[in-house]
């Protein structure tokens, strides 16, 4: 959906609102899921299909962005068993404790996620991860461009899959023996991976994985990288994680620069504060991590919607939003844009007096910049 000034019904709202409770697991997403000590994963697919292999995955919303969203739950000690993907797979640690290894046999490198982490993991390298952690661990995942084309899975994952009657067709459809499905040719399985194949994959070390995790001590938070927290209600920060997204700090930089097809960054504010009225062309979600936000939709004919930890909410291409902590102590959120670039914002032209009043525009390059330096047809 694309929008140009006119209103985002509230009906439209609604049915781009994905609650916390509207999440449904699928405990047999993927062909690992009868190998022991992987039974008992949970795969979510809430925006997008992702890379489900299971044509009865529920998702919550289908409508392309440019990236999809997902989940993976397990309890801990459960194994999330070694595969690798074509797009970008970013995991979003919301709760509890992860390691993450890689590499053909999982020996290449080893990591740990704890909660509040961002792990941007390269395409093209075998990774897996197991629940190291309470029971209850949750890692969201971002996922690019709306076909990822599917995973390939460690050789060993499909001989261990076979000996439970699954496998795997080369469109990436699972076949379930067990309940009545017949045996495929094998002409129309995948086969595993040869080991020249394995062999010419690329290689990475612990430190260089490393500069792809965003812990809390990563973060660059600026409380001037958007235009609106030069206006009250406006004070917000913001910290890039993967590309340079909404931010119109110069100075700001984010901790991953390679592209996903999307954007992602923390926003937090105090309450009372957010983000005012404002546009862009990238399609959008927000995604509570703790505190109570309410997004409200068009310059007129006003729409809102409160999310609570863990609520996402799809904003449409063009449509104009605010964005407010209605929370009793400072919150966090998502903020996730589709695209590689730099996602310019077209702020309501309250907003952009307001800033000027206060002293702050933006220069033609999209950065905040002193109000009286700026040529008067700038500010913008």
């Amino acid at each position: 959906m694309r929008t140009d000034d006119g209103p985002v019904p509230a009906g439209e709202l609604a049915r781009r609102t994905i609650r916390r409770a509207d999440f449904v697991s699928c405990d047999q997403a993927f062909i690992d899921c009868r190998t022991p000590g992987s039974d008992r994963k949970e795969n979510y697919s809430m925006i997008g299909p992702g890379v489900t292999q299971n044509a009865d995955q529920v998702v919550n919303l289908r409508e392309p962005h440019g990236f999809n969203i997902g989940a993976a739950a397990m309890p801990h000690g459960i194994t999330n068993n070694l595969h690798l993907h074509f797009t970008a797979e970013v995991f979003l640690c919301f709760r509890g404790e992860f390691l993450l290894r890689w590499g053909a046999d999982g020996g290449e490198g080893e990591l740990v996620l704890r909660e509040g982490d961002i792990a941007s993991i390269p395409t093209w390298i075998f990774r897996g991860f197991t629940n190291i952690g309470p029971d209850d661990g949750w890692l969201f995942t971002v996922l690019g461009h709306d076909d990822t084309g599917g995973i390939i899975w460690g050789p060993s994952v499909l001989r261990e899959a076979a000996g439970h009657g699954l496998y795997l067709t080369a469109d990436n459809q699972l076949v379930d023996t067990l309940a009545g499905d017949e045996v495929p040719d094998p002409a129309e399985l995948i086969q595993p991976m040869a080991p020249a194949d394995i062999a010419a994959l690329p290689s990475y070390d612990a430190a260089k994985l490393r500069r792809r995790v965003a812990t809390s001590d990563d973060l660059q938070w600026s409380s001037r990288a958007l235009l609106g927290t030069a206006v009250s209600g406006g004070r917000v920060e913001l910290a890039p994680v993967i590309g340079f997204g909404m931010t119109e700090d110069r100075d700001q930089e984010p901790r991953v620069y390679h592209p996903h097809g999307h954007n992602v960054a923390w926003l937090r504010a105090e309450p009372g504060e957010g983000i005012p009225l404002h546009r862009h062309d990238e399609t959008q979600v927000l995604l509570v991590k703790d505190g109570e936000w309410e997004v409200t939709l068009n310059r007129h004919d006003e729409v809102s919607v409160r999310l609570g930890p863990w609520d996402m909410v799809s904003v449409p291409r063009g449509a104009w939003r605010s964005i407010r902590n209605v929370s009793g102590e400072r919150a966090t959120l998502l903020v996730v844009n589709s695209g590689d670039g730099r996602v310019r914002l077209d702020w309501d032209d309250e907003v952009v007096k307001a800033a000027a009043d206060a002293g702050v525009g933006r220069d033609h390059n999209g950065y905040l910049a002193p109000w009286h330096l700026l040529p008067r047809a700038a500010g913008r």
